[in-house]
């Protein structure tokens, strides 16, 4: 069997290196205990003991045997939206209903396989079947991502998310009129007790923060400018139900099916911002919204809120 190596940048504190581990991958907490007496976890490039402390912005490496018969992503020649690229790192404007990385039920078409055939180099910190890919968004939600091309930028960007020094503001059309102007929601996600697929807000999950602001009002829909302080799976769609102002369209989170000519759920990432990871320049781009989204806004009476793209330049700034 093959191996490889998977990077992790801490995102909270622990007591223990292995509990740690235990609840952010896919392994058992005595696999990973086994990993760590035969010294392939590393904390900050050094082996280490399964009760290590585990401190916010740690890069923690596991060298792990990839199953023989796990397929391996191929290069497939489709199309991508690369609004950014240089020698470290490339900017992509995901469409909706593209899946990020191969998983069971989504082994071709997804944004890696795409990445394969664009890209000679790509990170592979991130796990084998995961090159270049640093942070992710849902196959239904259309918008912006970071790929790296090295490790080195791979370890860079994914340290910034994890210290929130990376910034993504979405775009979403939410059911009913919210009271305030603005808010944040500070409630913690976990795996649905019941439906293994679903997340929700959970007292034992992980801390997820969300900061909205209105930027349109309907009567019965309201368009919200949304930016993640944390990142956990399907956060705002999560966060967004938990209030009772679901995402329209979304129909794992809210109650209805797509309507106002939505293809899916109206959630968009339209800005990122971060460092270049060599250069330690600030880099801000937007991508603008997919033609359903604007469909829905028209039939709405909105307009696209064009001042918040007129900012970039899709270059550093």
């Amino acid at each position: 069997m093959e191996t490889e190596t998977i990077l992790l940048i801490a995102e909270t504190e622990a007591p223990r290196i292995d509990a740690y581990l235990a609840e952010n991958t896919a392994f058992s907490r005595s696999k990973i205990q086994n990993l760590i007496k035969a010294g392939a976890v590393e904390k900050n490039g050094k082996q280490c003991k399964a009760n290590a402390e585990v401190k916010t912005g740690d890069s923690i490496r596991m060298h792990v045997q990839r199953e023989t018969g796990v397929s391996m992503p191929t290069p497939e020649n489709i199309p991508l939206d690369v609004i950014y690229e240089d020698a470290d790192l490339a900017v992509i404007n995901k469409p909706k209903g593209m899946v990020v990385h191969p998983a069971p039920g989504n082994e071709t078409g997804t944004l890696v396989n795409a990445l394969l055939f664009r890209f000679r180099t790509l990170s592979d910190t991130g796990g084998a079947t995961r090159p270049g890919i640093v942070h992710r968004i849902d196959r239904m939600t259309s918008g912006l991502l970071v790929v790296a091309k090295n490790d080195a930028a791979h370890e860079a960007l994914a340290k910034q998310f994890a210290l929130h020094t990376a910034h993504r503001e979405y775009l979403c059309l939410v059911h009913g009129n919210l009271k305030d102007e603005s808010g944040t929601i500070d409630a913690s996600i976990g795996r649905h007790k019941t439906d293994r697929k679903k997340m929700a807000v959970t007292e034992d999950g992980r801390r997820a923060v969300t900061h909205w602001r209105v930027l349109q009002r309907f009567g019965t829909e309201t368009l919200l400018d949304v930016r993640l302080e944390t990142g956990r799976t399907h956060q705002i769609r999560v966060h967004m139900a938990f209030i009772k102002h679901p995402i329209l369209g979304d129909e794992v989170y809210g109650s209805s099916a797509p309507k106002l000519g939505l293809n899916g759920q109206a959630l968009h990432g339209y800005r990122l911002t971060f460092q270049h990871p060599k250069t330690g320049e600030t880099m801000s781009f937007t991508a603008p919204l997919p033609d359903d989204f604007v469909t829905a806004l028209n039939r709405l009476g909105g307009t696209v809120p064009n001042e918040l793209f007129s900012q970039d330049t899709n270059q550093s700034v």
